[in-house]
């Protein structure tokens, strides 16, 4: 049955101070819910029952739902036959990142579907924690978890001040930032490890964070003096900069 309980507290979900006091988060669709399924704990499942029948779930409470009812509780336009409400992942020794691999680290990335679909590259390319500052979109708003299509149950995120991160790593991490001003990735060594930073939006890389960066790249155009945009997406230039270090 759909109480209004269960209604009110997927509205507060939508909600990241709900969220935080909750540790809970909403999932939408059979493709982002079935990735999560498995990977991160189940607290309630609205589903239709054609669903349920073609997919067994394990969840704390599974409730059945008809169309006009879950079109009442998402938050989606177009509702696709599950809503799932999971239990938010702990962030455990998020300062210690790992030596050995390449990571990514978010300085202010505020556009839920840059972040969501960030996500869904690092999963591509095999990177497995992103650091984000504290100003950084969240990584468990409805908006970010559907753009992420199901990454989200594969990639750690962790949310830290990124000038703490980069003294605990110590100087032999290599970290990469991506600057109008930096050398050519197409001509700078890279390493199979370390942390790749990305900027605001709008304003690229904030000085402070700037100052731990001991490696500047630079993405050019083609050809260089043809005129061109003033810059990339944070999410497309994400996806050239790992592409390039999974190339090498």
């Amino acid at each position: 049955m759909l109480s209004k309980n269960k209604q009110k507290l997927i509205r507060q979900l939508a909600s990241k101070k709900h969220r935080d006091e909750l540790g809970l988060f909403i999932a939408e669709g059979p493709k982002v819910v079935g990735d999560l399924l498995g990977h991160i704990g189940c607290h309630l499942i609205f589903a239709t029952r054609e669903w349920l029948d073609a997919n067994p779930v394990q969840a704390d409470e599974v409730i059945e739902v008809t169309p006009s009812e879950l079109e009442r509780i998402s938050l989606l336009k177009t509702p696709r036959d599950v809503l799932a409400v999971f239990r938010r992942p702990t962030d455990n020794d998020a300062l210690q990142a790992p030596a050995h691999e390449l990571t990514l680290a978010l300085d202010g990335v505020q556009d839920p579907g840059n972040l969501g679909t960030i996500i869904r590259i690092a999963d591509w390319f095999g990177i497995n924690h992103i650091y984000c500052s504290p100003d950084t979109a969240d990584a468990f708003s409805p908006k970010t978890v559907m753009a992420t299509m199901g990454a989200i149950a594969r990639v750690q995120v962790h949310y830290l001040p990124l000038v703490e991160l980069f003294k605990a790593c110590g100087e032999q991490v290599p970290i990469y930032g991506t600057f109008l001003d930096g050398t050519n990735i197409y001509e700078q060594p890279l390493s199979a490890h370390g942390i790749i930073v990305m900027g605001n939006e709008g304003n690229g890389i904030s000085p402070a964070v700037a100052e731990g960066i001991n490696r500047r790249l630079f993405i050019p155009s083609f050809p260089p003096e043809r005129p061109t945009s003033e810059s990339l997406n944070v999410a497309i230039a994400t996806a050239i900069t790992c592409a390039e270090f999974r190339r090498r």
